[in-house]
């Protein structure tokens, strides 16, 4: 027989009754048969009943007691047992109905939700936090079935334009060797664009796996390596870098910082300017990086930190984007277990704030690797 919950509980309910019951008719008997206060006065004896001992009465009172008394604590025994299997079922009920609903459930069908009624007990706490997780899960499932798409379609793009090309060149029977040379270069660059690609999307998936191995550094280094290595720009770059000590993926960080210098200048305006901070800010390393350029929705922000979303506000770029720079920020800061504050600028532009976590104190347990979650920002 298969011990289910409601068969457990149904046992314990029951054997509780039934333990307090055999203690209860104990004691009644033992009060009974040595009881504290003094007993009524025996009758006196019928005649012809002399050698009969006085206690008889007494004693078959209490046994007769006794026996009565295992009578109903078998009776209300049973009934404690059936009560039980029915209080049992009434009780699980929700679980039964979760257990239902879960089942149909699907990676295709994330809508439903348990949505529990009644009192506000340990159930209904479980089938809301169920409901929770599968909010994002849902989130989740949708944002990388998106990410697929758009991945296969940015994919298939500079292929498909490749093969253009390769047989526009083929059924040129006139074309001379510069003409075939042009061809090739511009297959070359497309080539170099799937490339890029290609390693922003392996960037984008090991972020969000998580960290492997953490390492002490000092952020303002990364951030002045990546300034000086950055080149001759078309905005003014300012630079306030003070000394803030991090513990993470050093080479995860150095895109990061990368990413947000990449993008403050492409998406700037001619003559504008980028200005990059590092400090310890309420006990925690940031980076901070300020550029110029238009004016931003404050409810679009969102849409910067999602794979391949581009805003159609006159966000130009002035290289050849991929859409793709802030969404793996958004993942790396996740797999460091930091904050992402992504904020719109009033006079245009953006401010972006990146805050992660200190080398541990000597002696301290090193922190736990997480899973990184979806790309998320705050504003």
């Amino acid at each position: 027989m298969r011990r289910t919950v409601r068969l457990r509980l149904t046992l314990i309910y029951g054997g509780l009754f039934l333990m307090a019951a055999v203690v209860l008719v104990a004691l009644i008997y033992v009060l009974v048969e040595y009881s504290p206060f003094p007993r009524a006065p025996a009758a006196p004896a019928p005649p012809g009943g002399a050698g009969l001992p006085a206690t008889a009465p007494q004693e078959e009172q209490a046994a007769r007691l006794l026996v009565n008394s295992l009578i109903a604590l078998a009776a209300m025994a049973v009934a404690a047992m059936l009560l039980g299997w029915f209080m049992a079922a009434r009780v699980l009920r929700p679980l039964g109905e979760m257990t239902a609903t879960v089942r149909r459930i699907t990676a295709d069908r994330l809508d439903r939700r348990l949505a529990a009624s009644g009192p506000d007990d340990e159930l209904k706490e479980l089938a809301d936090t169920f409901d929770d997780l599968l909010d994002r899960l849902e989130a989740a499932f949708t944002a990388q079935r998106r990410f697929v798409a758009n991945a296969s379609h940015e994919l298939r793009t500079p292929l498909t334009l490749q093969r253009a090309m390769a047989e526009v060149a083929l059924t040129d029977t006139a074309a001379d060797a510069e003409s075939l040379r042009k061809v090739l270069e511009r297959m070359l660059a497309a080539g170099t664009h799937q490339e890029r690609l290609i390693e922003a999307l392996l960037t984008l998936a090991r972020s969000q796996q998580g960290l492997r191995h953490r390492e002490p550094f000092d952020l303002a280094t990364v951030v002045g390596q990546a300034l000086d290595h950055h080149g001759e720009a078309a905005v003014r770059i300012e630079r306030s870098l003070q000394s803030a000590p991090v513990s993470g993926d050093r080479a995860l960080i150095e895109r990061l910082v990368v990413n947000l210098l990449d993008n403050a200048v492409r998406y700037n305006v001619p003559g504008g300017r980028v200005r990059v901070e590092t400090a310890v800010r309420s006990g925690r390393p940031a980076l901070r990086v300020l550029n110029n350029g238009p004016v931003i929705p404050p409810d679009r922000v969102d849409l910067l930190v999602q794979p391949f979303q581009r805003l159609d506000t006159g966000r130009k770029a002035s290289g050849d984007g991929l859409g793709l720079g802030l969404s793996i920020v958004a993942a790396i800061v996740e797999a460091h277990q930091g904050a992402l504050d992504v904020r719109p600028l009033p006079e245009g532009g953006l401010e972006v704030t990146v805050a992660l976590n200190p080398p541990p104190a000597p002696g301290s347990p090193a922190p736990t690797m997480r899973t990184a979650k979806p790309p998320t920002s705050s504003r």
